[in-house]
């Protein structure tokens, strides 16, 4: 399991989740693998208590499944589920990109740029401008860049909000950086900053689109790839 640093005050059961999440996006939990309760306490150092109560967290947004008496699994990635997530995420942010076009101030295009060229150092060297991280991933520089729109179109609750549901997408975008390599996906952030500079709603909404549809365009080939992953085809 990828480990994450225990943040203040976080309780057992909100560090619990935040590590499943982590883990069940990356794809190190993988899916339709069994997990212990005793096994995840004794990794993270907690009790029982907080990871069935994490467990519990997940099953409610259908990615993880309880059997009493057995233990749980994780679920299979599920294509309904995929495509709900994805709707919510691109209705939302094709919304949030016309507000940033409309309302985005120098400081938030510069902190745009800042995120666009820690990307492409990343890519290029696997290190940040505030030096190395060896536990980051591109897509959690990604992620940075998605959520810096949010916060410029002043919708950082939204952005909090949505983040379990996103969670059946999230794999699916995991799956997809491995075919679409870094430098695409940064040219693709390129061309909505772009957008974003110009003031253009509509282009920028359109690009966005594009950005997040990509997964559906090598669909076929993530299911040949991994079919043990799937409960049906995407």
């Amino acid at each position: 399991m990828h480990m994450l640093e225990r943040l203040p005050r976080e309780t057992g059961r909100d560090y619990a989740l935040r590590v499943l999440k982590d883990n069940i996006i990356r794809l190190e939990l993988e899916p339709g693998s069994m997990v212990s309760e005793n096994e995840l306490a004794s990794i993270l150092g907690i009790s029982r208590t907080p990871v069935r109560e994490a467990l519990i967290e997940l099953s409610k947004v259908y990615i993880v499944e309880i059997y009493p008496q057995k233990g749980s699994r994780i679920a299979l990635i599920d294509s309904r589920l995929v495509e709900q997530s994805y709707f919510l995420r691109e209705t939302l942010e094709c919304e949030v990109i016309k507000e940033v076009c409309r309302t985005v101030t120098e400081a938030g295009l510069l902190k745009l740029r800042t995120s666009l060229q820690e990307q492409a150092l990343f890519s290029e060297t696997g290190t940040l401008i505030a030096g190395t991280d060896e536990t980051i991933s591109f897509m959690e520089l990604d992620n940075q860049f998605h959520r810096l729109l949010y916060e410029i179109a002043g919708k950082e609750m939204i952005y909090h909000l949505i983040q379990e549901t996103l969670i059946h997408f999230d794999r699916v975008r995991n799956l997809t950086i491995t075919y679409m390599k870094p430098k695409g996906i940064i040219s693709q952030h390129e061309d909505i900053l772009k957008a974003i500079e110009e003031r253009d709603e509509y282009l920028a909404a359109a690009l966005i689109r594009k950005h997040l549809n990509h997964f559906r365009n090598i669909k076929q080939e993530l299911y040949d790839e991994h079919p043990g992953y799937f409960s049906d085809g995407l």
